[in-house]
């Protein structure tokens, strides 16, 4: 079992970066594919990017490719969503969430494979 914690959200202005962090807690931490999420008010939750467990590499929606990286560091037990070039489109609560053991993206993009999460994180990106 993993507890995830994200943190670093904030206000922003367009045009801006900000990157978020989430703190895992739990054994074998490189057992877990990890994924960030969002929702907008009034929307589904949406994929943001993915990595999978074991050394599998990296996913992101086609939508945030080359604005958005995910990073992992199984030492630190963290999980880290840079986000570049911020529109007010990303405004929205972040997730962060955790499953073991699961490599296959075309799973790791809906929120249903993942049985942890965390409490989220607002980012508002506003002039």
């Amino acid at each position: 079992q993993v507890q995830l914690v994200e943190f670093g959200g904030g206000l922003v202005q367009p045009g801006e970066s900000l990157t978020l962090s989430c703190a895992a807690s739990g054994r074998a931490f490189s057992n877990y594919a990890v994924g960030w999420f969002r929702q907008a008010p009034g929307k589904e939750r949406e994929f943001v990017a993915a990595n999978s467990c074991c050394g599998g590499g990296t996913s992101y929606a086609d939508s945030l490719k080359g604005r958005f990286t995910i990073r992992r560091d199984n030492v630190l037990k963290m999980v880290h969503l840079q986000m570049n070039s911020l529109k007010a489109e990303d405004s929205a609560v972040y997730y962060c969430a955790a499953v073991a053991f699961e490599s296959r993206f075309e799973k790791l993009s809906g929120p249903d494979a993942y049985p942890y999460w965390g409490q989220g994180t607002q980012v508002t990106v506003s002039s």
